[in-house]
């Protein structure tokens, strides 16, 4: 079912499921992994600026741990001008919602009008096998909810089913983390990063239109009901599209 049936009332505020990977460890590199901090705290914002409600789980539960690269005080600096994320990570009300978020389990879509799913370096690694994750996408978008990935939690696209049997993505126009911008990434850090590439994977899959803008620019598209982000910084753009999807 792909067409819009977001009827809410319009006495209450429209309620965003944001879902951020737990930690986990990356098998290739032996690096301590996460959620991309500028992918959940910059929808974050967008949403409550919007008067949006916006609830943070994870498909395990408990404590969440950003990725080196993209905490604003990291030694490496990669992340220093994400401001918003280090406001986020400094307000205690706010750092309050990632110390102990609750799982996936028992989410009801009719409760919220649209999830967004955060990336980072975990969702390669705990999104892409993750059964109960991915049947949730799916009745979220078969329930006619906004259904928004950003980064490399489009992953979860490259497996995810309709109650038909078919791909969520056939018959869609997708984005997610380039190839070029995976080389990039392997070139900057001196290894290989992933264990699989995103765009190689949806390009082997027929009857979807995967599709890529330039490196490292926002960039985010919108199919019916399926929103993606190509990457991470494109986490505020792919939120402008379910804001607009679903008004204020």
């Amino acid at each position: 079912m792909s067409g819009n049936l977001n009827v809410t009332r319009p006495d209450r505020k429209k309620r965003v499921l944001l879902i951020a990977a737990n930690p986990s460890v990356n098998t290739r590199t032996g690096w301590p992994i996460g959620f991309w901090w500028s992918e959940l705290t910059h929808p974050y914002w967008a949403f409550v600026e919007a008067g949006y409600e916006v609830e943070i789980r994870s498909p395990d539960g408990g404590a969440l741990v950003g990725d080196g690269f993209s905490d604003p005080e990291d030694a490496s600096g990669y992340s220093a001008d994400d401001i918003l994320s280090l406001g986020f990570k400094h307000s205690p009300t706010h750092a309050s919602l990632l110390a102990d978020t609750p799982s996936i389990e028992g989410v009801d879509p009719a409760a919220y009008d649209a999830i967004f799913l955060a990336g980072g370096q975990s969702p390669m690694f705990t999104f892409i096998e993750n059964q109960p994750l991915h049947q949730l996408v799916v009745d979220f978008y078969e329930a006619g909810k906004i259904t928004a990935l950003v980064c490399h939690a489009t992953c979860v696209l490259l497996r995810a089913r309709r109650s038909d049997g078919e791909l969520l993505v056939h018959g869609k126009t997708w984005t997610g983390f380039a190839d070029s911008e995976e080389a990039y990434a392997d070139a900057y850090v001196g290894q290989r990063i992933q264990p699989f590439w995103i765009e190689s994977e949806a390009r082997a899959i027929e009857g979807t239109n995967f599709v890529v803008d330039q490196m490292f620019r926002p960039s985010a598209v919108r199919d019916g009901n399926l929103v993606t982000g190509q990457q991470q910084f494109s986490g505020a753009e792919a939120a402008r599209l379910v804001i607009e999807a679903l008004g204020r």
